[in-house]
C-alpha cells in the first residue's frame, strides 16, 4: 500500500497530470508521467514546498466488475510503491489500466509498466523540420 503522502487524492490533481504529464501507452496500462522538478529552466517559488513523489491510479469498469477492478488496482498500487522512491520530489503519476490488464499475468503487468514508465522519463527528441 502506498503511504498517505504518496498518493493523489483530489480529481483536480488528477486532471492536472493527465494535462500536463507526458502519457505513454504500452498493451495494459496507460501512464501520466509529470517530473515538475530537474527539468531544464524549471524555477521554484520562494517558500514553495514540493512535495514527496505521488501516484494515482485510474481503473474504469471497462476493465471489469468491482472484484476485478480491486484487484489490478491492488497489482498496480504494489508495482508503483516499490518504483515511486526513484523519482525526483514533486513527481506525479497517474496509472490508467486498460481493460486488458484484467487478463494479464502479474509479470506482464509488471513489464508495461516499466516499458512505459522509461519512456514517459526519457526526454522528448527535438522535432524534424522545426
Amino acid at each position: 500500500m502506498l503511504p498517505a503522502a504518496n498518493r493523489l487524492r483530489s480529481s483536480r490533481e488528477f486532471a492536472d497530470a493527465v494535462r500536463t504529464g507526458r502519457r505513454v501507452g504500452r498493451g495494459t496500462v496507460v501512464v501520466h508521467l509529470k517530473i515538475s522538478i530537474d527539468q531544464p529552466g524549471t524555477v521554484e517559488a520562494p517558500g514553495c514546498v514540493m512535495s514527496a513523489p505521488r501516484a494515482g491510479f485510474v481503473v474504469s469498469k471497462a476493465v471489469g466488475g468491482a472484484v476485478v477492478r480491486n484487484k489490478v488496482k491492488r497489482r498496480l498500487r504494489h508495482l508503483v510503491a516499490s518504483r515511486l522512491s526513484a523519482y525526483p520530489m514533486g513527481t506525479t503519476l497517474v496509472v490508467r489500466a486498460l481493460p486488458a490488464a484484467a487478463r494479464a499475468p502479474f509479470d506482464q503487468l509488471s513489464t508495461d509498466l516499466d516499458a512505459a514508465l522509461a519512456a514517459a522519463a526519457r526526454p522528448r527528441r527535438p522535432r524534424e523540420g522545426s
